[in-house]
């Protein structure tokens, strides 16, 4: 009853470098993800890395943790994908006038609430409509390229490694972990 009322699906994260992230559904029950799936060389993707059972079960770890109440609770669904990921975590969008071509991307996982934006923008920039969301930064803003393979799967795979091993320092010591503001440095966050 109580299920349907406005604001009864807040959406919840925390503070941990792995990204998680969840939602209750209309139903009343959790919709949780996160981050930690590795990458996999030359961007390979494929169907089977959407159902990675090593991942799937630490984002079960997590939301046990979290919500110890919902250990008993069956999980029903499970899926993944990849993400697009720019090389300074921006997500962009744009028009290129010259050729007509338009693009919005690099979500970083956020792509629900930014792909209403982006298509918002990209319809004022096609039309060219002078409104305040085509002056935002990410309007033909241009990320620059990633490090060639295989440095690109050494360093996307030992940042998996860095930020998941900050999380459990932070959670066991309670103060910031060193090594994740060194590797954000990095990465240019």
């Amino acid at each position: 009853m109580g299920r349907d009322r406005p604001g009864a699906r807040e959406t919840f994260a925390d503070g941990r470098h792995l990204i998680i992230y969840g939602q209750r559904t209309r139903d009343g029950r959790i919709a949780f993800g996160g981050r930690g799936a590795p990458y996999f060389f030359g961007s390979r993707i494929t169907p089977e890395q959407d159902q990675n059972a090593s991942v799937h079960a630490a984002l079960w770890d997590v939301l046990t943790d979290l919500f110890p109440a919902v250990r008993p609770a069956a999980v029903t669904h499970t899926w993944g994908g990849p993400l697009g990921v720019p090389r300074d975590w921006w997500a962009s969008c744009g028009l290129d006038r010259t050729t007509g071509l338009a693009w919005s991307g690099g979500y970083v996982g956020d792509g629900v609430g930014t792909s209403n934006l982006g298509g918002r923008t990209l319809a004022d920039l096609i039309l060219d409509r002078r409104t305040d969301i085509v002056s935002l930064p990410w309007v033909n803003h241009r990320s620059r390229r990633w490090e060639p393979e295989p440095l690109r799967w050494v360093g996307a795979n030992v940042g998996l490694q860095v930020m998941t091993s900050a999380d459990s320092v932070e959670a066991r010591t309670g103060r910031p972990s060193r090594r994740a503001a060194m590797f954000a440095r990095k990465i240019g966050h």
